[in-house]
């Protein structure tokens, strides 16, 4: 059985995800408002990731007993100044969601809670890969200058994302 705090924390994860998502449509919305449809598919492709991440914590909650409880979410932004400061405000949010992964690990250890710290393990490894992606995408627009010729060949090419 799972403990209350335990299912506190990873309640507010879940919320944490769902906020993710509503992130990654904002800056989706604003990749669409500037004309660069590359850049808003993938990143709404992100946003339906995230709830899908969400999900994974509720059935964990509820696979173990304990009660999922749907959170407000706080408003995201929705304006950048930049399609670079808008990239970067995934990555510095990503950084955060590493952040929270990592305290709920230390959490399960410290509650000798091995069912959770195995669970967690699937999102230590999805945030290295979350990161570096769009890490990748934001040194690829610093290089490029984040404007011109260079911005939309990389809105072409994230446009060319797979969308499940």
């Amino acid at each position: 059985m799972i403990s209350p705090r335990m299912v506190d924390e990873l309640n507010k994860q879940a919320n944490a995800e769902v906020y993710s998502s509503c992130l990654y449509l904002a800056i989706s919305d604003y990749y669409e408002s500037v004309n660069l449809k590359g850049f808003a598919k993938w990143m709404k492709a992100q946003a339906r990731e995230e709830l899908a991440h969400a999900d994974r914590f509720y059935e964990h909650i509820i696979d173990r007993m304990g009660r999922a409880k749907v959170l407000a979410v706080e408003q995201p932004p929705f304006e950048w100044s930049s399609p670079a400061e808008a990239i970067r405000a995934a990555f510095d949010h990503e950084v955060k969601v590493t952040g929270l992964i990592n305290g709920l690990v230390n959490l399960a250890l410290s509650e000798k809670d091995n069912t959770a710290f195995n669970f967690l393990q699937w999102f230590v490894a999805e945030q290295v890969e979350e990161e570096k992606q769009v890490d990748e995408i934001l040194q690829r627009l610093k290089i490029g200058g984040g404007e011109g010729a260079g911005l939309l060949l990389m809105d072409s090419e994230l446009a060319q994302r797979k969308v499940s």
